[in-house]
């Protein structure tokens, strides 16, 4: 009995050292990660990387500026200095910071300063708030071979920088396309951009 016992506790043992390897070397499956981006309204970006593999959830907020806690009407006078922008958690064994940067490209126009379409001021320029150094020279690097890939006519002005505060939109804002996929944006605007993606399901 007390052979089994012992037996009993010391693959327990060996358990718990081995998942305290497996999350040292970061390859535990809880593992997630965090992607911060700015590129026009965060409705439609919000939509777009809602259906992506491997995001988690998206939550819509401002970030980039200097007032606390700011609110939308704050933000769109364009004094307090935020952006909007969305905050991604994702599952790095699913999708990579790489792989959303892809999409980030595709999904709005980085070469306009501070508009997207008829989306007009600050508070809707193009920007990375990477959370690391590495998420920093991923997207740096991203960005080069944007720009010397042709794709673009004009030169992407796209704004890299620290993430300092995000402070989440206002509850109506959140997965706004999904609760109001009727609304006059949502049908001439963040549609269209799934259909081109191939993300309106």
């Amino acid at each position: 009995m007390k052979a089994g016992l012992a037996f009993v506790l010391i693959i327990i043992s060996i358990s718990g050292v081995y998942a305290m390897g497996e999350e040292m070397n970061g390859t535990n499956s809880s593992k997630t990660e965090t992607a911060t981006f700015g590129g026009g309204c965060f409705w439609c970006l919000e939509a777009v990387f809602e259906r992506q593999e491997g995001v988690l959830s998206v939550v819509s907020g401002y970030a980039g500026g200097v007032s606390v806690n700011p609110t939308y009407k704050q933000i769109c006078t364009g004094e307090t200095g935020h952006a909007e922008v969305i905050q991604i958690e994702f599952d790095p064994n699913k999708t990579s910071y790489e792989q959303l940067l892809d999409t980030f490209w595709k999904v709005h126009d980085p070469t306009t300063l501070n508009r997207q379409g008829a989306d007009v001021g600050s508070q809707y320029r193009s920007v990375i708030l990477y959370h690391n150094q590495d998420q920093r020279q991923a997207a740096e690097e991203s960005r080069e071979l944007q720009n010397s890939s042709g794709r673009f006519r004009d030169p992407i002005v796209t704004e890299i920088e620290p993430l300092t505060t995000f402070y989440p939109a206002e509850e109506y804002h959140q997965d706004y396309f999904a609760n109001n996929p009727y609304a006059g944006y949502c049908t001439f605007v963040i549609r269209p951009k799934l259909k081109k993606l191939g993300l309106d399901f």
